[in-house]
């Protein structure tokens, strides 16, 4: 597996991976999720024989904080390490940012995930959340 920077939006492939994955919200309005693309801090595809496996997008100011805004793998090739290889380049890549955060769904599978990854609930370093949708 190679993992390298995402340069070239490829809105097919790039909606094709945000369905596979159920996130239609996102594909509704192609150009502004092509906008988000190009102004990224950085987004990561990991690919097999030049195939896209799933990609990571962040956001944030690569100094002090960084925010994983997207990380999605093909349904078919999930649960094969993909994932984690994409998220441990980005904390490699911003290794001296002190602020890495996501926010996710609270499924007992998802939260496992990243908790081996070394995130923590904001409830258990004393923070809480907010979003305006």
């Amino acid at each position: 597996m190679e993992i390298k920077e995402y340069r070239n939006f490829d809105m097919t492939e790039v909606q094709r991976l945000y369905s596979s994955v159920g996130w239609q919200a996102y594909t509704e309005d192609m150009a502004a999720l092509q906008r988000g693309f190009e102004n990224s801090l950085l987004v990561l595809g990991a690919y097999e024989n030049g195939e896209l496996l799933g990609i990571i997008r962040t956001v944030g100011d690569g100094a002090t904080i960084l925010f994983i805004q997207d990380i999605l793998v093909f349904p078919e090739r999930q649960r094969q390490g993909i994932g984690r290889v994409l998220v441990k380049a980005v904390i490699e890549r911003f290794a001296d940012v002190r602020q890495v955060e996501l926010v996710t769904d609270n499924a007992p599978d998802t939260v496992a995930f990243y908790k081996a990854l070394g995130f923590r609930e904001l409830s258990e370093i004393g923070c809480c959340g907010f979003m305006r949708c």
